[in-house]
């Protein structure tokens, strides 16, 4: 088992930038990927970004060179750096682990971003 605790969703500002944190908490040892998704008001979850067991990080085509996924070396916390946000980033953003094949998820934090 794995619990998550997300944390570090605010109203901020277009052009604003937030830091999001996960905090994993259980069997952290067999963790493999960590990741984050979000779901807009009135939208399904969508994939955000990811950190696999190479450390190779993916994201998605619409936060490509303004989201920066990373973790510590514990391999228990997994952050989101968020820079030049837009309105359209606005969402519950979910943080995501894999543990032993089996996905697990936060409770979510909220980002809105308004002027």
């Amino acid at each position: 088992q794995v619990q998550l605790v997300e944390s570090g969703g605010d109203l901020v500002e277009p052009g604003g930038s937030l830091r999001l944190s996960c905090i994993a908490s259980g069997s952290t040892n067999s963790i493999t990927r960590m990741g984050w998704y979000r779901q807009a008001p009135g939208k399904g979850r969508e994939f955000v970004a990811l950190l696999s067991a190479g450390d190779n990080p993916g994201y998605a085509d619409f936060v490509k060179g303004r989201f920066t996924i990373s973790r510590d070396n514990a391999k228990t916390t997994v952050y989101l750096q968020m820079n030049s946000l837009k309105p359209e980033d606005t969402a519950v953003y979910y943080c995501r682990v894999i543990s032993r094949g089996i996905p697990y998820w936060g409770q979510g934090t909220q980002v809105t971003v308004s002027s």
